[in-house]
């Protein structure tokens, strides 16, 4: 479970202002957009990342989404997930994120991308072109940010596995659907991480 004292500063890190990298279907950049407008409606069509990050024993680092969110608040999530910003690289984004999120630098390896659109109540859509990564932590080395994340816990992927199948759970819709593809499409490389 969460530990309030290792948690890290409270801080704002991201607005439905900043620039998002909208894409096609084949990820060539077709423009920029505020992430509140990528998010409105039915969601348009942009560039995001997906972290799991497993510590020396195997379990995955998940997080619950912080109250404050507009899609999915509450909900339960891998590591960390956010999206490029305009004229920022995947591997930049991804390194920043971990930071702003989880105070932790990691260097994660892609893995696949996929797109997914999502709908949450009448609040808005997640419609994104998302690439997914694997990576390492270290549990002393964290210090998420409240603003971020509400609650946060290190599971076995046996227990991953009972809490994405389980419809009742709240689970964001891209955590059921990246741990199911990597634990059919990608079981190999997968266990190289949840073996300690």
């Amino acid at each position: 479970m969460a530990h309030p004292e290792a948690a890290g500063p409270a801080r704002v890190v991201s607005s439905d202002a900043e620039a998002l990298i909208l894409v096609d279907e084949n990820d060539r950049e077709l423009g920029v957009m505020s992430k509140g407008q990528c998010h409105d409606g039915e969601g348009i069509l942009h560039r995001a990342f997906s972290v799991f990050l497993f510590d020396p024993d195997g379990r995955l680092l998940i997080q619950q989404r912080a109250p404050g969110k507009r899609l999915w608040p509450g909900y339960w999530a891998n590591s960390c997930c956010s999206h490029p910003r305009a004229g920022e690289t995947m591997a930049e984004a991804t390194v920043r994120r971990m930071e702003e999120e989880l105070g932790v630098a990691s260097e994660p390896t892609f893995i696949y991308k996929f797109r997914y659109q999502a709908h949450y109540r009448d609040l808005g859509s997640e419609h994104e072109l998302c690439s997914v990564y694997l990576g390492r932590v270290q549990p002393n080395a964290l210090k998420p940010n409240p603003e971020e994340l509400a609650a946060w816990r290190f599971l076995p992927a046996s227990d991953v596995d009972t809490l994405v199948a389980n419809p009742a759970q709240p689970v964001a819709p891209w955590f059921r659907m990246e741990w199911q593809t990597l634990r059919q499409q990608h079981p190999d490389i997968l266990s190289t991480y949840t073996t300690p």
